[in-house]
């Protein structure tokens, strides 16, 4: 019994942990790059570490998203 009570805290944790970096992507990314709560169930499954896959891809799909920019940005036009 008390196994379980451990495991339990644990995934509390761990899914209080998964949505405050939920609410940062959402806030601070670029939109689109993190599937709703109920996308990522139908797309990756319901457990927590579901939830982790598709944070580690939006995470990913912005730092894609960021390089693409920067290649993509004219040079600074030289100042003589």
């Amino acid at each position: 019994m008390h196994v379980s009570l451990v495991m339990k805290i644990e995934a509390d944790e761990c899914r209080a942990a998964l949505t405050l970096i939920r609410r940062t992507i959402e806030e601070h990314c670029p939109p689109g790059v993190l599937p709703s709560e109920e996308m990522v169930n139908g797309l990756y499954g319901p457990e927590l570490i579901n939830e982790a896959e598709a944070i580690a891809a939006a995470i990913v799909a912005t730092i894609d998203q960021m390089q693409l920019r920067v290649m993509m940005k004219p040079p600074s036009p030289s100042i003589k």
